[in-house]
Order: structure tokens, then C-alpha cells, then sequence
């Protein structure tokens, strides 16, 4: 299982890649295999305001849905239109072209229950 050290993760299996303020965000190698073929993703609204922990997309694959929760406070300033078209990047690089949006952080260097790398490895292992 791919899990990279340059990350921070969460409980519910979400990454984020912190840089300049913006975070990054997308699901882990471990959501997706578990998730296995992703068919649609439904994404949040760009300039929608986000509580961490809250609910705000949606991935769907040939087993279930799931919800996506928002890691930190934040505007979303992006979304991945290409997931849109093809979902099954999220499968295929889900830490690369995977991606799934990107947020405004209120506060970056507030940011709680996250996780290293190796932390969540230790609990997916």
C-alpha cells in the first residue's frame, strides 16, 4: 500500500498536501482499493466554505458510496474537472491526477487530527 511520507492524513482516509496556504485534497491508496472501481464523484462547489469534519463530496464505485469530509476550515478555490470525465483516476493515481479538490485554509497552521504518514499506516496496517 502506497503511502506517501510528504502527506498528512486523516481518520476517514483523506490526504491533504499543504502549500502556501492551499491544501490539497484527495482520498488514500487504502480508500480506493477499498472503494475499488470508482464510477462517479460528485464534487463540492467551488467558493463553498467548509468546517473540518463536514461532509462535502461524494465518491461512488461499483460497491458503495462514500462520503468525502473536509480536513480543515476553508474556501474550496478548485476542483479536479478531470475527475469528472474520469473518475477512475482516482483508482489509477489517486495521489497524483487523483485529486480531488483544493482549499483556502482559514488557518494552516491550525490544522488538528491529522496524521503522519506513519501514523496512518499504522492504522489502515
Amino acid at each position: 500500500m502506497n503511502i506517501p511520507d510528504n502527506l498528512l492524513y486523516t481518520e476517514t482516509h483523506e490526504w491533504l498536501r499543504i502549500e502556501d496556504g492551499i491544501a490539497t485534497v484527495g482520498i488514500t491508496d487504502h480508500a480506493q482499493e477499498e472503494l475499488s472501481d470508482v464510477v462517479f464523484v460528485e464534487m463540492p462547489e467551488i467558493s463553498r466554505e467548509l468546517k473540518p469534519g463536514e461532509a462535502c463530496a461524494v465518491v461512488e464505485s461499483v460497491k458503495a458510496a462514500s462520503d468525502i469530509y473536509a480536513p480543515a476550515a476553508g474556501k474550496v478555490v478548485a476542483i479536479n474537472e478531470e475527475l469528472v470525465s474520469n473518475p477512475a483516476l482516482l483508482n489509477s493515481d489517486p495521489y497524483g491526477t487523483g485529486w480531488l479538490f483544493k482549499i483556502q485554509l482559514v488557518n494552516a497552521e491550525e490544522i488538528s487530527g491529522v496524521k503522519s504518514a506513519a501514523d496512518y499506516a499504522e492504522q489502515v496496517g
